[in-house]
């Protein structure tokens, strides 16, 4: 199953770095947040990404272009025509496309242009700026049991985003406005969707939040995984620093071993 990573946006609230390089690319750990999310799915078996690129596009397919070179052991043999020899290769087994969706492409928009690259199948879909230690297997096999062609994982936080109404059959019913101190879940991301789902984005101006998740909530198609565990974006520099000194302590919910 093919992962979807949402990476085409400005970050214009972390404008402080997202002026020299795309959001999903600015470090934590002196590693891209980008590469922290794949390792989470890589860690569950799931190494098939599709990245929907846009602001600042090439610099992450520079990255990708660089970094079988950058993790591995290499000889270059310049009296041999520079034939370049690998001894050790320490990446990953992934298989990453890497897709200019527009640069003024809303979030469904980019979604609906990577669709010939993820088959007539079920997919995955998360941002390229959040970081959580949730168990994809799990949301997996929930999102299996649910039924639905849908499952979004719902975080209780007290944040600035748009709230959910979850039923008791973890169905959500609607998207709201948050009220100050109500304590409701909000979308998290780290989604599955099934390929039908398309069918509900319209173009390049659909944004993805709107329209088609709130057509599947009123349709009842879409099914809330409630995480109460580790969950953060990278939305702002606090944001940022926050996740910094996680790292920096060793401590890091969402790490995985190598």
């Amino acid at each position: 199953m093919k992962v979807v990573l949402l990476a085409g946006g400005f970050g214009t609230r972390i404008s402080e770095e997202s002026h020299l390089i795309p959001k999903p690319m600015i470090p934590i750990g002196e590693m891209p947040i980008l590469l922290h999310i794949m390792r989470q799915y890589s860690h569950f078996g799931y190494n098939e990404f599709v990245i929907c690129c846009g602001y600042k596009q090439h610099v992450i397919k520079e990255f990708f272009a660089d970094y079988f070179l950058h993790r591995s052991d290499i000889t270059f043999d310049f009296s041999d025509g520079g034939k370049m020899i690998v001894h050790d290769n320490f990446s990953e087994p992934w298989r990453v496309t890497l897709v200019d969706t527009g640069l003024n492409t809303m979030t469904g928009g980019r979604i609906k242009r990577v669709g010939k690259y993820l088959g007539n199948e079920p997919f995955m879909l998360t941002y390229g700026d959040g970081v959580s230690n949730v168990d994809i297997n799990e949301l997996m096999k929930f999102h299996k049991q649910s039924g639905k062609l849908a499952t979004l994982t719902a975080i209780k936080i007290d944040q600035r985003f748009g709230v959910l109404d979850i039923d008791d059959d973890s169905a959500v019913r609607q998207f709201r406005e948050k009220k100050s101190g109500d304590g409701s879940y909000i979308n998290g991301g780290f989604m599955v969707l099934q390929p039908e789902v398309l069918d509900l984005i319209e173009g390049d101006s659909t944004v993805f939040e709107k329209f088609p998740l709130e057509e599947l909530a009123r349709t009842g198609q879409l099914a809330a995984y409630k995480h109460d565990g580790f969950w953060q974006c990278m939305d702002t520099l606090r944001d940022k620093q926050k996740l910094e000194a996680l790292w920096a302590s060793g401590e890091a919910p969402w790490k995985y071993d190598e």
